[in-house]
């Protein structure tokens, strides 16, 4: 298993199935991953929330952060970052098209 120790190490993926195969084979450093969501999240700023989740739900989450080295929260807080990111990237490049469209 090979550890990803650079956000720049990860390429693109255009198909979930590479995407996949990518992760079966990688793994992100715990300190990669730490000093991400540390660097992302100011403490002063910090809202606590509550999320009702499944617990087998729960149980398969701190699972699998468990086999990585995170915590689970960590964990959880970095795939809302990870995914907010591709939806506004989303919504940049189809915002991007309805103007080339119109004009």
């Amino acid at each position: 298993m090979n550890t990803i120790t650079n956000w720049d190490e990860i390429p693109m993926f255009d198909r979930d199935e590479a995407e996949a195969e990518y992760w079966s084979e990688n793994r992100i450093d715990l300190r990669l991953m730490e000093s991400s969501v540390a660097n992302n999240s100011e403490l002063s700023d910090s809202v606590t929330i509550t999320v009702r989740i499944d617990p087998r739900m729960l149980a398969r989450i701190k699972r699998l952060a468990r086999s990585r080295y995170l915590n689970y929260q960590s964990m959880m807080k970095q795939w809302l970052s990870e995914r907010l990111e591709l939806e506004q990237r989303d919504q940049h490049r189809f915002s991007s098209r309805a103007d080339r469209s119109q004009g």
